[in-house]
């Protein structure tokens, strides 16, 4: 794959790979810890009693992105985590790209708030896929053609995965994909296009509208679960 630039050591990376991992390790598919991390937009019953988003569960849209099926799930993601944060975050910085993982966490679970809101759902893939929405994004306003780069064929690949193989969450990979571009543009592209004053002005401002983004995509998460006030209240 192409790269964007070589740069500082991908810590933040690294420490989601870590993140992700220990989550794995502690959540196992069935157990207590994983019930209460799964994404359940219109809720259901269990033996504890009504659980999901629209039953007051608003960390949910969070906690479920960082939850995997089983080890071919986590080390598919963690693979396509490194190869792309490895060149994203140095890139970015740390903290946009902090960012970006974020929002595209937060947009794939809004993704499946709108197209599978009854479904409980494992939603880590969608922060991964954010990741490869970016990296066209930014290798294009590299002058990098991402299909000869490899991560047009790779995103291209998944979306076949995505729809043909059953019990795949459409919802949160085209949410993560959709808003990792957006973050992507907002970035990269906006303060090629826009004048926003100095380097620093235009980091600040850039990063203020992803913060905005992210922000939408958790409340509209909530207002499609019925419970948009629930976390500030």
């Amino acid at each position: 794959m192409a790269t964007l630039q070589a740069g500082t050591d991908p810590i933040l990376t690294k420490i989601l790979i870590g993140i992700n991992v220990v989550a794995y390790l502690l959540a196992q598919p069935g157990s207590d810890l994983y019930v209460d991390g799964l994404l359940i937009g219109g809720g259901l019953f269990s033996d504890v009693g009504f659980i999901g988003i629209d039953a007051g569960e608003w960390w949910r849209t969070v906690t479920s992105g960082f939850l995997h099926a089983n080890l071919v799930h986590i080390g598919f993601n963690m693979f396509l985590l490194w190869l792309l944060g490895s060149e994203l975050e140095p890139a970015l910085g740390r903290a946009r790209f902090a960012l970006l993982y974020a929002t595209s966490l937060l947009a794939g679970s809004f993704g499946v708030m709108l197209l599978a809101p009854d479904q409980p759902t494992v939603g880590a893939s969608g922060a991964v896929f954010g990741l490869m929405g970016a990296m066209v994004v930014a290798q294009r306003a590299s002058g990098i053609n991402p299909w000869q780069s490899g991560i047009g064929g790779l995103v291209a690949i998944n979306l076949v995965f995505t729809f043909a193989i059953p019990q795949i969450s459409v919802g949160g990979h085209l949410g993560g994909l959709i808003g990792g571009a957006l973050v992507g543009a907002v970035l990269v592209e906006l303060p090629r296009r826009v004048r926003l004053g100095s380097r620093s002005q235009s980091g600040l401002i850039t990063s203020v509208l992803v913060v905005a983004v992210a922000v939408g995509f958790y409340v509209g998460s909530l207002m499609l679960a019925g419970r948009w006030a629930d976390s500030f209240f």
